[in-house]
């Protein structure tokens, strides 16, 4: 029996309220406001060079030689933050609610005991922040990259925002384990934030320790990189150490308290303002700072915005509806798995990957109630309207990717239907995401054709488990004869170019933890390299087996929020 067309429905977000996403993008989570590659670029840009009337001289710079290995004439800034906005007047470092400020400055809290490099990007070390690889074996550098040393111009930040958690207003969060240490500018004339993670308590620890664990930090340093090389918008990492301190963590929240080791990962961005960053603001009546903010989050990092426009904000909004839109479809392209709760804090289901295009929808809410002070009864019902078009965009987006997965040219009526119907039966077959799409990209029609599934095709065997599968294939094998132009080496070129072959995965990360906990980081170091090239297929790879079903120890793993 043919199943009902309605299936299609699985590709829009629902109505109503989400739940959260991942730390990219919920209220109070980076890169919320502020894509890497910043609003004057699509997500799938790949940060280019800054465009625009200093291109030639900013090429000049791009020729400059990199800097020596050693970080002493390398200087960082902060005045670009600290002078436009008034800093917390209170200087020592407790615990506190926080007001009239954007920033408070606090130090780092250095490690006690020996702190090991586990690993590093050499891309991030020498393309970005302008240094030689070799930096990485001065006793400068992991001081600098432990929060021991600050260097010259830095004045540590911790950033003051609010945020929901699960869909309730949690107040003041802020930076309660990461310090804003400096702002690099590049040859290129790229400006990037540095940040540690992990580094010690601020006025906005609230319970916590301003720690970070190894095993949360391995995948904070994978996972960045990973997303950067899949092509999506993320911050960077550029290291991550551990050092022998005894942190104490109740891992999956049930009182079973545990000794862990305290890690730092040094990560970057374009900025570290977020939806929480105007929220907080917004809460607390402070509507001239929120004001002040908003104007440079524009002038700073919105180019394509008249910065005197009396529609600046709406202006504002409709772009960050634009991309949020895109961001989420793009994750969505690259998902782990369908409808699946990978975190065991979180009972009602909100952060599962299903839920994400919804969960967009509520944070642009929580930023359209932020933005409300500061717009006129005409710019209200005109936000109002963007936000209604948010459901269609990412509509739009998520069909244009999951058409190049399926290396669909062109355009056909039953497009969307082809697409939801795959996604039915892979939920339906729990199918492997990514190597279903992988593998379809490396099956020849032939195969297909004839039902004739390889054994190294398992996640399509799993799939051509379901009594209607054969009927997806004929209509697959239908449209992709009429592609134009098209053959069938063609079609799988072009397919392996978006679906990547190796993704990191929980039972992957797991491993490394378990292995960087004694010390080991040989397979933080080769996953990190492995991700560098997710569509290549690559020996090392294959060895390890990151193209094979998960391991059977890996079926009972669980991860929370601190993992």
């Amino acid at each position: 029996m043919r199943p009902s067309r309605r299936v299609a429905a699985a590709l829009s977000p629902a109505r109503g309220e989400g739940g959260g996403l991942p730390r990219l993008l919920v209220p109070g989570a980076l890169a919320c406001l502020v894509w890497v590659c910043g609003a004057r670029n699509p997500p799938e840009a790949f940060c280019p060079a800054v465009p625009g009337p200093n291109a030639s001289r900013l090429e000049q710079s791009c020729d400059r030689e990199r800097a020596a290995a050693g970080i002493g004439a390398w200087s960082l800034s902060l005045g670009s933050l600290l002078d436009p906005f008034p800093i917390d007047p209170i200087q020592e470092n407790y615990v506190r609610n926080v007001r009239n400020c954007i920033f408070s400055i606090v130090y780092p809290t250095p490690f006690k005991s020996r702190v090991l490099l586990v690993a590093v990007s050499e891309e991030v070390i020498e393309d970005i922040l302008d240094l030689h690889i070799s930096v990485k074996e001065t006793s400068d550098f992991l001081q600098f990259v432990s929060g021991e040393k600050v260097l010259h111009g830095s004045v540590p930040l911790a950033h003051r925002y609010g945020g929901h958690q699960f869909g309730s207003w949690a107040g003041q969060l802020g930076d309660g384990r990461a310090h804003l240490v400096g702002v690099y500018t590049n040859r290129c004339g790229e400006r990037w934030e540095l940040q540690l993670k992990g580094s010690g308590k601020t006025p906005y620890s609230r319970n916590g320790d301003g720690r970070a664990v190894l095993r949360s930090s391995v995948r904070e340093f994978l996972c960045s990189e990973a997303m950067h090389y899949l092509g999506i918008p993320t911050s960077r990492a550029a290291s991550l150490v551990v050092s022998d301190d005894a942190v104490w963590r109740d891992q999956f929240y049930n009182g079973n308290i545990k000794k862990e080791r305290g890690a730092i990962v040094l990560r970057l961005a374009k900025s570290w303002f977020r939806i929480g960053s105007l929220e907080i603001l917004a809460h607390s009546g402070e509507l001239d700072l929120l004001r002040r903010l908003l104007d440079f989050i524009i002038h700073e990092h919105f180019p394509s915005i008249v910065p005197n426009s009396s529609d600046r904000y709406l202006e504002f909004f409709s772009t960050v509806v634009s991309e949020t839109a895109n961001l989420i479809a793009l994750w969505m392209s690259v998902g782990f798995a369908h409808d699946f709760v990978p975190n065991t804090s979180d009972d009602e289901g909100r952060y599962k990957i299903g839920n994400q295009a919804n969960v967009g929808l509520f944070n642009l809410n929580k930023l359209l109630q932020a933005l409300k002070p500061l717009l006129d009864p005409r710019q209200k019902q005109l936000a109002s309207h963007i936000l209604e078009e948010y459901g269609q965009t990412y509509y739009v987006r998520f069909t244009e990717l999951f058409k190049r997965k399926l290396g669909l040219l062109g355009d056909s009526e039953d497009d969307n239907y082809l697409i939801a119907f795959l996604l039915k039966l892979m939920e339906d077959t729990k199918a492997d995401f990514t190597m279903t799409f992988r593998q379809l990209s490396e099956i020849t029609a032939e195969q297909l054709k004839e039902l004739h599934i390889p054994e190294e095709f398992w996640a399509l065997q799993d799939l051509g488990k379901h009594g209607l599968f054969s009927e997806w294939v004929a209509m697959y094998l239908s449209r992709l004869d009429g592609n134009r132009d098209d053959s069938d080496i063609k079609r799988r070129k072009r397919m392996t170019t978006v679906n990547p072959r190796y993704v990191l995965r929980n039972w992957m990360a797991e491993s490394a933890v378990r292995k960087a906990n004694l010390n080991d980081f040989s397979e933080v170091q080769l996953l990190q390299q492995v991700l560098q090239h997710p569509f290549q297929r690559q020996q090392a790879a294959e060895k390890a087996g990151y193209a094979l079903r998960p391991p059977a120890w890996a079926r009972d793993l669980k991860v929370s929020c601190s993992s």
